[in-house]
């Protein structure tokens, strides 16, 4: 049976509920074998404007059209995408004997269906398979962060989990001209293969994703913007610098850090008090031991024209002064079988999907850092990283782990954006190690996790990167120079490193981090002081060499503020990448599309890292028009490859023609 239903059409099969609904510039798809559809939403739709679709149904066959994509609904319940030409978009995946002429499609013994609810005996849920015919030539970008060398991803398996350093956003953008969003929190993954494209839920309910279709990416990306939300506005000191490492361990330490940039005259913005500054896990406050004043640091720092950022961890150690609280109101994560689930100490993590959790951990950091003046935070451990990521084990208010906890970093950023709002602050940033589809509206800034210090995990960064930007989440960052593994007086590190940062000054936000080597002692035995801290990790720290070539990119990255705050201005207005790839910017020029190892940083800067060890020069592609070297002027005509040398302190960067007259280049 099909009806019409408002702006959708609602079929119903036998087991099967049907419901594809006009949404933005877009399709809504659900499906389920339940009575009815969920009621609560996965937090990741916001109401969106929507035209009247043009519904046409006939007998058993329906088609509904919104914006510039079609869907076919045909008798046997398959679905097709079209765009406005008619040409084929997306195609269900059916082998079965139920298929139609009219689908120019034909029976098959092999039983196979589109959309799959397996039932999962004793609970209220299926595993879920959503099944597409394939398009060898097909290219597929997005679907957040991953650590891999790949920017498309057709012919991977993509994982849709959290874990440290893989963010899960799953929306894709295909080079045919259509996004795809599986708007679905469940721990499951995709295969982009050659045969078959397969969407797989472990635990679900129901079966929903969003579709729209466009003439070019960016009209892709802004109408997925327009139904997920955008990015606030970055903050001016989101534009500049960042001082970060593991990590300062007292008070007078991360003064004078700060007071010798200003004597060395280098810009600085933001400087990171990171992990357990604290006495415990969940007490989410200073250890007055080693910061006895944190007030009086923080008016300092401001004096100084420096914005402080401290690191808040979702755990919660049985010793916290919270713990017990927590534990009797039930806002601590639940396990199938006990109660210890953070990987360091004998501690809980907060339920970020549970309201009542939210408001009391933002209580909690209000009183201790908000009201002291510190408006800016590090949402650590943002996937939650709980022992091995063992996904069946634990439980949210919301659901099981494995139904839906890839929106737990949502929730978290969404914790501090509300507080922070209820305060009356706009232009709302905060640093997290994961998203998920809808983060970006609360102000999340993610960076890509614990990497190793290598050139093998620099050029994965730079793939997971761009995909970042074309899932929707254009707020992200690395730690310059990788997480693990550098050593401060080692010359291939040293070489890394200044790669990495010429790379961070055309990043959407550029912060040095990092566990240096060799490490050093803790300064205690209690609280704070009894955790190790990595060695030095300021731009001097590397010798006369290294420190030349960062204050060159800090006071390059000054002279682009103008243009990087109009950039951050189009991905607020529109959901616009900070950085992409070419084809973004130049779709109509199909050498971009083949592309994965430069990008443009907004609109008018192409940039081509040197992504490995001893490269001295780099060959690249320029398209179309005039560019210009933003080291030493050279112009150049695009439309060609061009090679270019790459000493040391040299990442090539090049503005478009008639561009960048006001950043003084």
């Amino acid at each position: 049976m099909l009806i019409r239903k408002e702006n959708a059409v609602l079929r119903r099969f036998g087991k099967e509920i049907l419901l594809v609904e006009a949404y933005g510039r877009g399709l809504r798809v659900r499906a389920t074998e339940r009575r009815e559809f969920l009621q609560e939403d996965f937090g990741t739709l916001i109401p969106a404007g929507t035209a009247e679709p043009a519904i046409v149904i006939d007998k058993e066959e329906a088609e509904i059209t919104n914006g510039k994509i079609t869907c076919h609904i045909y008798g046997n319940g398959d679905l097709e995408f079209t765009d406005r030409n008619g040409k084929q978009l997306l195609m269900e995946y059916n082998r079965t004997r139920l298929m139609t002429e009219n689908a120019n499609r034909f029976e098959s013994a092999l039983e196979i269906l589109p959309r799959t609810f397996d039932p999962i005996q004793g609970a209220d849920g299926y595993h879920l398979t959503v099944r597409f015919e394939a398009d060898e030539c097909e290219k597929i970008f997005g679907m957040g962060q991953y650590q891999q060398p790949y920017l498309d991803v057709k012919g991977c398996i993509i994982e849709l989990a959290q874990r440290n350093s893989q963010a899960s956003v799953p929306f894709m953008i295909s080079n045919k001209g259509y996004g795809f969003l599986w708007n679905n929190p469940a721990i499951g993954r995709v295969t982009f293969g050659k045969n078959l494209t397969e969407w797989y839920a472990e635990s679900t309910k129901q079966m929903d994703y969003w579709i729209t279709a466009g003439d070019t990416p960016a009209e892709i990306e802004e109408a997925y913007a327009e139904v997920t939300g955008t990015v606030p506005m970055m903050p001016e000191y989101g534009l500049g610098f960042w001082q970060c490492k593991l990590r300062y361990q007292t008070q007078d330490e991360i003064l004078e850090i700060a007071h010798r940039y200003k004597k060395e005259n280098i810009p600085i913005d933001v400087i990171v008090v990171d992990f357990f500054h604290w006495p415990h896990q969940g007490e989410w406050d200073f250890d007055r031991t080693y910061w006895p004043d944190p007030k009086a640091m923080v008016d300092e720092l401001r004096e100084m024209g420096i914005t402080l950022m401290v690191s808040i961890w979702p755990s919660v150690e049985t010793a916290s002064e919270n713990y017990r609280e927590m534990a009797e109101k039930g806002y601590l994560v639940r396990t199938e079988y006990g109660l210890n689930t953070h990987i360091l100490a004998d501690a809980g993590v907060f339920d970020a999907t549970d309201p009542d959790a939210r408001a009391f951990v933002w209580s909690r950091i209000k009183a201790h850092y908000y009201d002291l003046g510190i408006h800016l935070f590090w949402l650590d451990e943002a996937e939650p990283e709980m022992t091995n990521y063992e996904f069946k084990h634990y439980r949210y208010a919301a659901g099981p782990d494995v139904e839906v906890g890839n929106r737990y970093p949502l929730d978290y950023a969404r914790m501090a954006y509300e507080g922070m709002a209820a305060e009356g602050q706009e232009n709302i940033v905060n640093l997290l190690r994961c998203a998920w589809a809808g983060s970006q509206r609360y102000g999340a800034l993610v960076w890509s996790g614990d990497i190793d210090s290598s050139f093998r995990a620099f050029r994965n960064q730079l793939r997971a990167g761009l995909n970042m930007g074309l899932a929707g989440i254009p707020w992200w960052t690395t730690d310059i120079g990788g997480f693990h593994g550098g050593n401060i007086y080692d010359p291939k590190f040293k070489e890394l490193l200044a790669r990495w940062f010429a790379f961070g000054c055309f990043s959407p936000v550029m912060r040095l981090h990092g566990y240096r080597e060799p490490f050093k002692e803790p300064i205690g035995t209690s609280g704070g002081g009894s955790t190790i801290s990595g060695a030095e990790n300021e731009v001097w720290s590397y010798g006369p060499e290294l420190f030349e070539i960062c204050k060159y990119y800090i006071a390059l990255r000054e002279k682009l503020r103008p243009y990087t705050r109009s950039v951050m201005k189009e991905a607020h207005e529109k959901g616009t990448p900070v950085i992409r790839p070419l084809f973004y910017d130049f779709p109509s020029d199909p050498v971009c599309w083949e592309v994965d190892d430069t990008y443009m940083f907004g609109p008018d800067i192409l940039v081509a890292p040197i992504l490995y060890e001893g490269a001295r020069e780099r060959t690249l592609y320029l398209p179309g028009g005039r560019w210009i070297s933003i080291h030493d002027g050279t112009v150049y005509d695009g439309g060609r490859k061009i090679t270019v040398p790459a000493p040391l302190e040299i990442i090539p960067a090049f503005y478009r023609e008639g561009t960048l007259r006001e950043s003084g280049i």
